[in-house]
Formats: structure tokens, sequence, C-alpha cells
């Protein structure tokens, strides 16, 4: 059922998302016929390994979707705050709120120093906003950047990527179970001999390598996934406030934030990448640039480049006709 919002949505955008997600399906389907037929053939009661797998990981996922507000939540260390706590940031939220015709999310604040925010949950009813300190108090954004950023985050609730993400994140989650239980167990293990135990010990490459294949296939489709529902949040918080140009500003802000930021506190914070804004590392000239190492590590990046997303939104502010800005204090 679509989202009552009115967030704009990209149909490039949405193609593309649709086509990543078939081709999750479709290596879903495929992975599960394979190791069915596999396990079958090496031991009558081994299908139940793929049953265990689909129950943890269901479970997991079922909790992910569901808790994903306070877990993300406890893991940045963050309080929900009242408007008399924070008055300007729920301002801009009701606002915002307002514009998109969308359900107000809780707002948290979390303390820390490094320029970020994050929103989560699997509806809107259900989700919460958080903002870090660094962002609200210790960044130079003006409030037309700081509302481009907020603008970004609801998109990402309006559009429910938190199911969209917990679903596409299922085929992974199951596959690397089914390796760490096909690995250990009794089946595949030695305990039980019979006649049998020749072929179940060939299909143990068989199987590893199989759930080893789908598991990096399905990491990148969803790393690919979460780059285009980056780009999509981008570009919904642009034509929601239509003024790109902010959005542009407090990128590049909060991307050159992460610099003044020691390391130890940006690997502390990188289990909330996904979640993020901006992803908690350094800002490295040229990455974009076409290096094997640059190459790769867009690859397995949750977010696209710094370049590729100012690139998107200078390209929406030509379409609204505002050219003439000069859209960042860049550089």
């Amino acid at each position: 059922m679509a989202t009552h919002t009115r967030y704009a949505p990209d149909r490039g955008l949405t193609v593309r998302m649709t086509a990543t997600m078939f081709l999750l399906g479709l290596v879903f389907v495929v992975f599960v016929g394979l190791v069915i037929g596999i396990m079958t053939a090496a031991h009558a009661s081994a299908a139940a390994i793929i049953l265990v797998a689909v129950i943890f990981g269901g479970g997991s996922a079922f909790i992910s979707l569901f808790y994903s507000d306070k877990i993300a939540l406890a893991a940045a260390g963050a309080r929900e705050v009242s408007p008399k706590d924070a008055p300007q940031l729920h301002g801009i939220v009701d606002r915002l709120c307002a514009l998109a015709d969308m359900d107000k999310p809780r707002v948290a604040i979390a303390p820390a120093r490094m320029p970020n925010a994050f929103a989560t949950g699997r509806n809107s009813k259900n989700s919460v906003l958080c903002v870090t300190e660094g962002l609200l108090y210790h960044s130079d954004l003006t409030q037309e950047e700081l509302e481009g950023v907020l603008a970004h985050e609801l998109s990402h609730v309006a559009h429910k990527d938190v199911q969209v993400m917990t679903y596409a994140s299922l085929l992974a989650i199951v596959a690397g179970l089914l390796v760490r239980f096909a690995f250990y167990s009794e089946i595949f293990g030695g305990g039980r001999r019979g006649g049998n135990d020749g072929n179940a010990a060939l299909l143990i490459p068989l199987i590893m390598l199989a759930s080893a294949v789908v598991y990096a296939i399905s990491f990148l489709l969803i790393r690919l996934l979460s780059r285009y529902r980056e780009l999509a949040a981008d570009r919904s918080g642009a034509l929601l406030t239509q003024n790109p140009s902010a959005l542009i500003s407090a990128l590049t802000k909060v991307s050159q934030g992460m610099n003044r930021i020691p390391t130890q506190d940006l690997r502390a914070a990188e289990p909330l990448n996904a979640f993020y804004f901006a992803p908690a590392m350094k800002l490295t000239r040229g990455g974009g640039g076409g290096g094997g190492g640059a190459s790769l590590s867009a690859l397995f990046s949750t977010h696209p480049s710094l370049e590729k997303r100012i690139e998107q939104l200078s390209k929406i502010q030509r379409e609204l006709g505002q050219v003439g800005q000069d859209p960042r204090g860049l550089k």
C-alpha cells in the first residue's frame, strides 16, 4: 500500500529499486531451490536445517523491523525530547510533517559531537527522528540547511525504507545462518555414521560455496538498493523544501565536519552508518576519482558518493530554475 505523503516519487529511481528487489527475489528463489535439492539428496532430515535458518532469520528480521527505533536509539545513546526541551527542532519537524502530510515521529537527540542525523521505524506512527548534538549545536548549519537534512530523513520514514531494507536483507541473513548451521550441524559433522556419509561429506563444500556466493550477491544488491534509497531521499527532501541548494550545502558541511571528529569516535558510530544522513567516515579528496580502491569502496558503501549526491541535487536545482544561486559556500 502506498504511503500517504506529499513526498515526490522518482520514477527512474523507483524502476531501479524495483529491478534490484526483483533480482534479490530471483536469487532467493534459485538459492532455496538449489539448497533444498542438495540437502535432501544428502539426508532426509537435512531440510530441517533450512527451516531452522528461515525461522532464525525471520525472527531476526522481525525484531529488527519492529524494534529498529529502540535499537537505534540505544546504540546512539539518544534521549527523546519534548517541544519544550528542543523548540527549534520540533518547530522544523512540525513544519516538514505538515508539508509532507505525514504523522510526526518522535524526536530525539544523541550526545555525539559528530554532525549527523537518522530516522528509523517501521512506519510513520512508530518512528523516531534523531539528531546529534554535533549537528544541532556545534555545526555551522543554517536553519534552511538543517531543514534540508531533516526533510531527507523524514523521507525515509514516509517511504517506509526500514521495511524495504529489512525485507531485502532477509536473504542475506538466511544465507549467512545457513552457512553456520550447515557447518556446525551433526548432519554434516561426523557424530552420525551411515551409508550417506560419503555423499554428505562431498556436499558440504557445495552447500558452503552456494551459501557464500548467495550471501555475497545479496550483500552487494542490498548496498546498491541502499544507495538508490539515499538518492531518492535527497531528491524527495529537496523537492519538499524547494531548496536543493540548502541540502547541497548541508551535505558538504556535514561530510567535511567528519574530518574534525576523532577516528575512534567515527569507528564507534559505524554500526549506524546505514541509518545516518552521511556515513561516519572522513571525507577524502577525489573519492570518485576512479582508483581501484575508490571503486571498491563505492561498491560496498551504504551511501552514494558526495559528488554523486551533489550532482543529482544540482540537476534538481536547475530544473527548479535556481541556476543563478550559489548552492554552497564550498571549497
